[in-house]
Order: structure tokens, then sequence, then C-alpha cells
């Protein structure tokens, strides 16, 4: 069904990912109410309407389906259950079972593989006991918590087994995977979107670099070859038909020093690392979201300038005061989003600047002036 302008989308979440799909919603014609329990949310200030309940709130959720046409998610650490609950008299997308899997990095890293991809070597970790089947695992590796990752939170990096226990203590003694570290070429993703039709657009490749967990640059084009891309773009559009997916979907790729395309987690939604194609594509990824889960057709993925995007973390604001904003506009090529959240702090997402370029290299030029001004 064809979900035209003038209808209502619900939004689970009010995080600054809400807040961009709102402003395309918004300008494509749409009305956007959001449900999110934070009163203050970057994306209940733009929304039609902002219910500040609990997500398992029944008597906002049955609000919620009754004056939507369908309702999607900004982040996937929404219950499954309320979507599921949801489903039962509205259209949702992404669905229950795709939030359920990409909750879970056991249950994620047996999907991609029953896919036919791969994966770095893994073991699962219940319990303490289970410690001692990692006694000949490969490390160094990383030890991560099943559930509630993200951000390089809940990882803890183990040279040796000596340094599994306390690590396992360290998270709570809960659920985990213990993975091979990886030697490193390149990080990338992929963002797409596919529709309720099984029809897929991918946008162009990105390079990722990370600092303490958090994503720091993206970089468009790649750096990989043209094999290594259509590696990754063919994984990512097996796991968005494996699911049965409808919406933009982000999966995220160790490129191997050996050249292994290594799937390392998906994420059922817009991404971090698509915030390039607000201004270096045709489409950006939240007007696909839109146009997804509303049924219509797919807008290009067309990329017409090279980027690289910044992603601005609180540790960028003065004790004081706020950055030197009039820097960064005296630079035409250089676009500023930030995300409407009044208290900075260390590691926290604030914003993000989308350095353009007719090459990569301008584009890292003036990236390079960013930094230097609001350093």
């Amino acid at each position: 069904m064809t979900i035209l302008p003038g209808s209502t989308v619900g939004m689970l979440g009010g995080g600054q990912l809400g807040r961009m799909f709102i402003t395309a919603a918004r300008t494509m014609g749409y009305d956007v109410i959001v449900l999110d329990p934070d009163e203050n949310s970057p994306a209940g200030g733009l929304a039609s309407e902002h219910l500040a309940k609990d997500y398992d709130d029944t008597e906002a959720l049955d609000y919620l389906a009754q004056r939507c046409a369908v309702v999607t998610t900004e982040f996937e650490n929404i219950p499954a259950v309320t979507l599921a609950y949801l489903a039962k008299t509205v259209a949702v997308h992404p669905s229950a079972g795709a939030l359920h899997i990409a909750q879970h990095r056991k249950l994620e890293k047996d999907f991609f593989r029953e896919q036919g991809l791969n994966t770095a070597d893994f073991i699962n970790l219940e319990n303490e006991a289970d410690l001692e089947s990692a006694r000949d695992f490969t490390f160094p590796a990383i030890l991560k918590t099943a559930t509630l990752g993200y951000d390089g939170k809940g990882q803890i990096v183990c040279q040796s087994f000596d340094d599994l226990k306390p690590a396992f203590e360290a998270v709570g003694k809960i659920h985990c995977v213990l993975e091979q570290r990886i030697d490193l070429a390149s990080e990338v993703s992929v963002v797409l979107c596919r529709s309720l039709e099984g029809d897929v657009s991918c946008f162009p490749i990105a390079e990722n670099s990370h600092s303490n967990g958090i994503l720091d640059v993206t970089l468009v084009p790649a750096s990989i070859s043209n094999a290594l891309s259509e590696q990754a773009i063919d994984a990512a559009t097996r796991i968005a038909h494996g699911l049965d997916y409808c919406g933009v979907l982000a999966v995220e790729f160790f490129i191997s020093t050996d050249g292994k395309v290594l799937v390392n987690e998906m994420a059922p939604r817009p991404h971090n690392s698509g915030h390039y194609t607000l201004d270096a594509c045709v489409s950006s990824q939240f007007e696909q979201q839109v146009r997804m889960v509303c049924g219509l057709p797919a807008g290009s993925c067309h990329l017409h300038t090279s980027v690289a995007m910044w992603n601005l973390l609180g540790d960028v604001w003065p004790e004081e005061g706020i950055p030197d904003w009039d820097a960064i506009f005296q630079l035409e090529h250089a676009k500023l989003h930030l995300y409407g959240k009044s208290q900075a702090r260390p590691g926290r997402k604030m914003g993000h600047i989308n350095c353009l370029g007719e090459s990569l290299g301008e584009a890292l030029s003036l990236l390079e002036k960013v930094r230097d001004k609001l350093a």
C-alpha cells in the first residue's frame, strides 16, 4: 500500500536519527508522531506530536497505531515486543523479527553465517563456566556483550586467555561473544534501502575510521577495489533479503589485510556512516527511509560529490560557550548539521560536518581546515 503525503508516520525513538528522519518526512509532506520517554529528545522538538511515554506503554502505543499509517524506528534497542504489539493493528517497518536479530550479537552472527557470509571467528560465552572453552581460542580477541553494546560500549580487548575472566567480570558476567581481533586493512559500511517488494538500492560504500570505538570520519568514495566493493554490496543485499527487510539498513564490514570481507554488524535503521548522503547524494538515507516505509519507489543513490564526514562529539565544545561556528560558515563547502542537544559532554554525538570536494583529496583538505578551526 502506498502512503502519500498528508498521512502520519509514527517514529519510535527520539534521537538525532529520528530528528533527521522527521526533517525529511516533513519536507515531503508527512506528519510525524514521536514516541520517546525523554521530554527533551532531539526528534520530539521537531515532531508534529511527541508522546513522552515509555516504549511499553500500551495506551501510548494504541494511540500511535490509531493515528499513524505506518510506524518505524530510529534505533535498534526498542523492545521487539513493542513492534510486535503495534504490528497487530498498523504496518511496522522494520519488523520485530529483524530488530530481535540485530539486538543480539550471537543471533546476528549466526544469521550472517546462515546467509553464507563470513564473520570474524567467535565463540559464545553465556556464563563463567563457558570461559574455559576459550582457552584454545586465538588471541588477541575482543569480549563483547551480547546486547546493548554500541559505540565501543560493552567491549574489552583481551590480549590473552588470562585477560578473559577479569574482562567478563568487568562487563557484569552477562552473555557475551568473544571475537577474534582482525588485522584490519580498512572498515567500510554499506547503507541500502529495500522495499516491501524486494527492490534494493545501495548508496556508495563508505570507508570509516573510529576513535575510542566511536565513528570519527567517513570517506566517500571508499579506497577499496571494485571487487571488494562488489563483495560487500552483495553481502549486505543478501542480509536484507534474508530478513525480508523494509527500510534503510546499514551493514558494517571489516576488510582484513589478507583481503577478506567479514561482516561485523548491522543496524536496522539509517546509520551514522550514512550522514554523508545528506549533502553528497541525490537522495539522503532519511528520504529513502520515508520512501521505503511509505511504499514509494527509491530515490537516486547517486553520489554527486566526494565527501569527508566528521562526527562532532561533545569533546569539541569549550568548557564555556559554543564552538566557533562562524569560522565553519566561512567555508562554503563545509555543511554543518547539529542535533539539537542542549548539553555537550565527551563522547556524545552532537552533530556532524560534511566536507565536500570535487575529489576526495579536496574533501580531506577541507576537513583538515575544519578540524583546525575547531581545535
